[in-house]
């Protein structure tokens, strides 16, 4: 993939007018306050992932609407004798599940705890990370394959409305385990991952870092507008079809812009953008992290890299960053 975004000087100060609607925060709130009302009832059972140095837990609490969500937690055994660890919740990918707790040894490894979120109705079309979680929740409108464009023509009955929620929730349910340090809890994602812990960053004002790489479901409209590449053209397909929706396609999208929910974010953040990515296009990316309100923040800018970003590379900057703090 070229070059086909904004040069790299201008995207450093890249900072577009934000669509925000004047509900916002009380949207927000009170689709938190409601989700408040279902106990949140997290589970630990213990898990033989057959690991002699990591102790295993197949974790599960109640979401948006009450709504089991599944998940991993993994902290290293005999953490609880040197007292709580912090502790790494992670989103994942689009179309992925929570995996399998083999994929989620690099936070135990480095001596902290993970707590992993399942997406819901994701992770039965990547092979190798399955889910584990349905959504039960009904569209409310016709959608195109994917996700993005379920319930789209009312924020109410958006998909992310309930994702972003779950994101929330996951925060609350790592911090309820004994082995956690709950000062020292991160949120972390790729991609789609990267979206849902920017609106947890947002969300919450007990967050204490976020690590954002090469993140998705920020910028909607020039998204659409720059990159023919999926999942962003899910929503393009949508309004091919569904003609006259445009503006309550986009009037739902301002309440899920990470912009939005970077220009909240209270706490320090390492972002990643690769120059070259089609999926999550750089000028989205900087939109985002040039919006983020902690002034702690830095980006890695990998200029030949499309969304693949920095690889195993940047978990390596991830650990050192953090180590900083």
């Amino acid at each position: 993939m070229a070059y086909f975004d904004l040069p790299l000087d201008a995207l450093r100060t890249y900072r577009p007018e934000r669509a925000e609607p004047e509900d916002f925060d009380t949207f927000w709130k009170s689709t938190l306050t409601e989700a408040a009302g279902h106990d949140l009832a997290a589970e630990f059972v213990p898990y033989d992932a057959g690991l002699t140095e990591v102790d295993v837990f197949d974790v599960s609490f109640a979401g948006w609407g009450g709504h089991r969500i599944s998940g991993w937690f993994l902290t290293p055994r005999h953490a609880a004798a040197h007292g709580p660890v912090p502790c790494a919740v992670v989103y994942v990918g689009y179309h992925r599940g929570r995996g399998v707790p083999h994929d989620h040894l690099l936070w135990p490894a480095s001596g902290r705890a993970v707590f992993v979120m399942d997406t819901r109705g994701q992770g039965a079309s990547e092979g190798d990370h399955p889910g584990a979680t349905p959504d039960p929740y009904g569209t409310g409108n016709p959608q195109t394959g994917g996700m993005l464009t379920r319930g789209i023509l009312d924020p109410a009955h958006y998909y992310y409305r309930r994702v972003y929620t779950d994101g929330v929730r996951a925060v609350d349910a790592a911090k309820s385990h004994p082995a956690v340090d709950p000062s020292r809890v991160h949120v972390v994602g790729r991609s789609q991952g990267a979206g849902i812990a920017t609106a947890v960053a947002g969300l919450r004002d007990d967050v204490f870092a976020g690590l954002i790489d090469v993140p998705f479901l920020t910028h909607f409209r020039r998204a659409l507008e720059i990159t023919n590449a999926d999942p962003y053209q899910e929503i393009v397909r949508f309004l091919k079809t569904q003609r006259g929706t445009d503006d309550a396609v986009f009037r739902t999208l301002t309440y899920f812009d990470g912009r939005n929910f970077a220009a909240r974010a209270d706490c320090p953040a390492l972002y990643s953008v690769g120059l070259m990515d089609p999926v999550s296009p750089p000028s989205t990316v900087f939109a985002s992290y040039n919006a983020w309100a902690h002034p702690d923040k830095d980006i890695d800018v990998y200029p030949w890299n499309g969304h693949e970003g920095g690889i195993s590379v940047q978990p390596q900057a991830q650990l050192r960053w953090l180590g900083a703090r």
